[in-house]
């Protein structure tokens, strides 16, 4: 009977036992420790307690063996279904994009490829005192057709952005209404993360307290967090898979995608939505960014403002938006027919553990970071020809991750090199999700897009490695998309074309 036990059944004996054991040591240490007005009861006491613990004791070991036993069958059974990691390989069958630069996939690479910037004056609210007045606002979006409305009105932007991202990479994906109702919702997952979560509506909730907490929306709290997100696509979804957010800052994207490609290899799901979403435009989240002179005032002339590696950059460009991909398990793709854009092959995270917004003067924890990626996906050094950098346009940002870069691939005479964030500004935890989109469809094209505004080069920069002022023929062969956020958070994922 003991070898067919249940684990419930297991886990309840192990329970008892213990609290059994943990009870009679009780008793026999408060005996013990009797003073002298109890010294005969307690020396009696104590007799009885050890002939009782002994017996008790020759019982626990039967039991304890029996139980091994059982936990032994148990432990055979699951490791018998564990999957084989290395035959789960992890594709993309969807993208989906929200940016300054368009809201489907190839009207916004087709945009980076001319060389188009999305970065203007914030209409969204005056900031005429701001020293900083410009950013990568989205003008132009609408929730039709991909929320409902009483949720429109009452969400976050980030999480209308995520939303509305994640469907249209289903939709690109082939992951019809019809097609999803077939599909085993309990191995479907939602991950996509922001960096700052709903700061507008925790915003106006702070400005309503000011007059009563009567006054507060009810949805403050849900609509504020960061993980409610991926919990109400999910919910729409009906998607019961692995459900939850990571904020690493300006790294958030590349967490999620590993992480969710991970549960793929990992047998734990089949299909997962990943990615990142951030709406950072309101006047705290600016001038948060100002406090901490980390954005550009290149006012007069927005469009050049942003200018990763150039000597005249005076910092990076806020944008807004959200980036998802559909990750799925290849056989699985493979069965509904699905049109596979990439494959995706591995990631490492790392963290700097130096400074709170500088990257580590000897860059160290990049270098090791695409070492560790390189090493999950099983990838040499010479096999990578692009690398879509998260150059973000700051001074000491720039040339540690270039020097990292040169570093770990500088042999190959093939390299190539872009900063989408040029033409987008930084979208912060939403900034990895929509460069994963840009390297898939450099994958998918054959073009990678150019370095705008790199007309005054760094001196320890070669352009025969960074990508000039006009798209460039690269027939790629393995793509790295680094992002790296304040904190000292690193990653580094890997994409190529499915083979």
């Amino acid at each position: 009977m003991a070898a067919v036990a249940t684990p419930l059944c297991t886990w309840l004996v192990a329970a008892c036992l213990s609290a059994a054991c943990d009870s009679d040591e009780h008793k026999q240490k408060h005996c013990c420790a009797g003073g002298s007005g109890a010294g005969g009861d307690a020396m009696f006491g104590q007799g009885r307690e050890r002939r009782r613990l002994g017996a008790w004791r020759r019982g626990a070991a039967r039991s304890g063996m029996a139980m091994a036993v059982a936990l032994q069958a148990e432990r055979s059974v699951i490791e018998k279904k564990k999957p084989d990691i290395k035959q789960r390989r992890v594709v993309v069958t969807g993208m989906g994009v929200v940016t300054p630069l368009g809201h489907d996939p190839d009207v916004f690479y087709n945009n980076l490829l001319d060389g188009v910037s999305g970065i203007s004056e914030i209409e969204r609210f005056d900031c005429s005192n701001f020293p900083t007045r410009i950013a990568g606002e989205i003008k132009s979006f609408s929730t039709d057709g991909w929320v409902a409305p009483k949720l429109a009105k009452r969400m976050d932007k980030f999480m209308l952005y995520l939303i509305t991202a994640g469907k249209k990479a289903l939709e690109n994906g082939g992951l019809t209404e019809e097609l999803r109702s077939e599909l085993d919702k309990t191995r479907c997952g939602v991950l996509i993360g922001s960096a700052m979560g709903g700061m507008k509506v925790f915003n106006d909730a702070i400005e309503a307290l000011r007059v009563s907490y009567k006054k507060m929306n009810p949805f403050c709290v849900p609509f504020a967090t960061t993980n409610m997100g991926s919990a109400i696509l999910a919910m729409d979804l009906g998607w019961m898979g692995p459900n939850y957010s990571i904020s690493t800052a300006c790294a958030t994207s590349n967490f999620c995608i590993l992480n969710a490609a991970n549960h793929i290899r990992r047998g734990e799901a089949d299909v997962m939505l990943c990615g990142g979403s951030d709406a950072p435009l309101i006047p705290i989240g600016l001038g948060g960014f100002v406090a901490c002179r980390a954005l550009s005032q290149r006012n007069s002339d927005p469009t050049k403002a942003s200018r990763p590696w150039d000597m005249d950059r005076d910092g990076f460009v806020m944008g807004e938006g959200a980036g998802v991909l559909v990750l799925e398990e290849l056989e699985h793709a493979k069965e509904r027919g699905a049109k596979i854009y990439a494959e995706f092959l591995g990631g490492s995270f790392t963290c700097d553990a130096y400074h709170m917004t500088e990257p580590h003067p000897e860059g160290r924890g990049i270098t090791l970071c695409i070492e560790k990626a390189l090493a999950d996906a099983g990838v040499a050094r010479e096999e990578i020809n692009y690398v879509n950098a998260h150059a973000t346009s700051t001074q000491s940002g720039d040339l540690k991750e270039y020097e990292a870069i040169v570093r770990c691939f500088g042999q190959n005479p093939q390299l190539r090199v872009n900063s989408t964030k040029s033409m987008t500004g930084h979208l912060i935890g939403a900034a990895g999700g929509i460069e994963a989109v840009a390297s898939i469809q450099a994958i998918r094209t054959g073009w990678v897009h150019p370095n705008l505004n790199l007309e005054n080069p760094e001196d320890i920069v070669d352009m025969g490695v960074l990508v000039g002022p006009q798209k460039e023929r690269c027939e790629v062969n393995v793509a790295l998309s680094n992002s790296f956020g304040f904190g000292g958070h690193n990653s580094s994922i890997l994409f190529a074309p499915f083979k």
